[in-house]
C-alpha cells in the first residue's frame, strides 16, 4: 500500500510539531510486517459513517512482545476483553471500533494475528468423533476457508437480516452478534454462575441479543417473552439459519485418528495453545 494510503488509514497526516520515530525501523533496520486481512462480511453491515463500511480488507501489524503483554494481562482476562485489546493494538486503522465488529470479522483478524505471530501450525489434543480416542492433531490455520456473507441485509449499512419462522409464521429481524455482544453475554453468564444460577439459558440469551424485532414489534419485553415461549422448531430453525449464514472463518479440519484410522471432519477446538504454541 502506498504511503499516502497508509496515512489516510490514520485519519490524515501527522500534525506538525509532533516527532514520531519507528524504533525497530530507524534503529535496527527491521520493518514489522503488515498484512491485509479479508473481512468475511465485506463491510456491508456497518453504518455508512463507519470506517469499516464497504471495506473488504483491513490491515494489521504483526504481533510483538507488546501484544504478549496484553495476552497475559490478568485484568483484561478477568474483564473478558483480551481479544478486543489484542486486535485494537494491531489494527493499523485506529478509527475502527473493535467491539462493534461482527464476531466473524474479529475471528478472521484473530486467526491472522496468530498466523503472523507464531505461524500457521496449530497443534492440539482432540477427541475422535468415531471412537472418542484422544490424540495430538496438527491443523493448518492458514488453510482455513473464509465463510463470506452471502445473504443481503434488510438495508445496506445495517446489521439486520430477515427470516420467517416455520411454525408461528412470524417474520423475525435479527443481527449477527458483535464482539460487544459476546463480551456482555460472557459477563452475564459468569455473574449468573456466581449468584448460584442452576439453569444454563445460553440459547435464549443469545437469541435475545440476536433478535431485533418480531413481526415489526421492537419492544424488548415483548421480544424476550416471545423468545422464551417460541416453539422449539422455530428456535432451532432460526439458530440453524444464523449459523449457516454468519460470515466468518470455517473452523473445521480433518482429524486423522491413530486409534481407529478414521478421518473425520471436526470443528477445530481453540485451546490455550492457540496463542501460546509449544516452543
Amino acid at each position: 500500500m502506498a504511503d499516502t494510503d497508509r496515512s489516510a488509514l490514520f485519519g490524515g497526516a501527522v500534525p506538525s510539531g509532533i516527532q514520531t520515530k519507528d524504533v525497530m525501523r530507524d534503529d535496527f533496520g527491521y520493518e514489522v510486517p503488515v498484512e491485509s486481512v479479508p473481512l468475511p462480511s465485506n463491510g456491508v453491515v456497518y453504518p455508512t459513517e463507519s470506517p469499516l463500511h464497504g471495506r473488504e480488507t483491513v490491515d494489521i501489524r504483526a504481533m510483538t512482545a507488546r501484544e504478549e503483554d496484553i495476552l497475559t494481562s490478568r485484568a483484561l482476562i478477568k474483564k473478558g476483553t483480551v481479544i478486543t485489546e489484542l486486535i485494537r493494538s494491531c489494527l493499523m486503522d485506529k478509527r475502527i471500533s473493535v467491539p462493534e465488529m461482527l464476531v466473524g470479522d474479529r475471528n478472521a483478524l484473530m486467526i491472522a494475528l496468530r498466523v503472523t505471530g507464531y505461524g500457521s501450525e496449530y497443534s492440539i489434543e482432540a477427541d475422535c468423533p468415531k471412537c472418542s480416542a484422544r490424540s495430538k492433531q496438527e491443523f493448518d490455520l492458514g488453510a482455513l476457508p473464509i465463510k463470506r456473507l452471502e445473504i443481503e441485509p434488510v438495508t445496506v449499512g445495517q446489521n439486520i437480516f430477515e427470516f420467517k419462522l416455520p411454525t408461528t409464521k412470524k417474520t423475525v429481524h435479527f443481527k449477527f452478534l458483535t464482539g460487544r455482544d459476546e463480551e456482555d453475554i460472557n459477563v452475564g453468564q459468569e455473574r449468573a454462575k456466581k449468584q448460584g444460577a442452576q439453569a444454563d439459558n445460553l440459547i435464549t440469551t443469545r437469541l435475545q441479543y440476536a433478535i431485533v424485532s418480531v413481526d415489526g414489534k421492537t419492544d424488548r419485553g415483548s421480544i424476550n417473552g416471545f423468545i422464551r415461549n417460541m416453539p422449539a422448531r422455530d428456535s432451532m430453525s432460526l439458530r440453524k439459519f444464523i449459523d449457516a449464514h454468519e460470515p466468518g472463518i470455517d473452523m473445521k479440519g480433518d482429524l486423522d485418528c491413530p486409534s481407529c484410522n478414521e478421518i473425520s471432519e471436526v470443528r477445530m477446538p481453540l485451546g490455550a495453545s492457540f496463542f501460546w504454541p509449544d516452543a
